[in-house]
């Protein structure tokens, strides 16, 4: 059995390997937006409780899809409510 000395600069290269790694990673997974949202999805995505994602449907703000007993939710949708719901505000002098 060989042994294989590491050095500090071998530890060093690695680190950086393995950080660009852990990046891209990061990349593709926020490209790829799914097209279809759960529930619980929308609230985390929204910050906003049950209540309000309910209240949301009631009143015909959010469209959603039914397929048994999940609700889904178009992140089309979604993005179409929060560009609407942006408000300019004035800048103050």
């Amino acid at each position: 059995m060989s042994l294989e000395v590491l050095t500090k600069e071998d530890l060093q290269k690695f680190k950086v390997e393995l950080l660009a790694d852990i990046r891209g990673l990061f990349q593709v997974k926020t490209t790829e937006q799914k097209l279809w949202l759960r529930s619980a999805e929308v609230k985390e995505l929204l910050n906003i409780s049950a209540g309000t994602l309910q209240k949301l449907r009631l009143n015909q703000t959010l469209r959603y899809s039914r397929i048994g007993g999940t609700l889904y939710y178009k992140y089309q949708d979604i993005e179409e409510l929060l560009q609407k719901e942006n408000t300019d505000y004035p800048q103050s002098t």
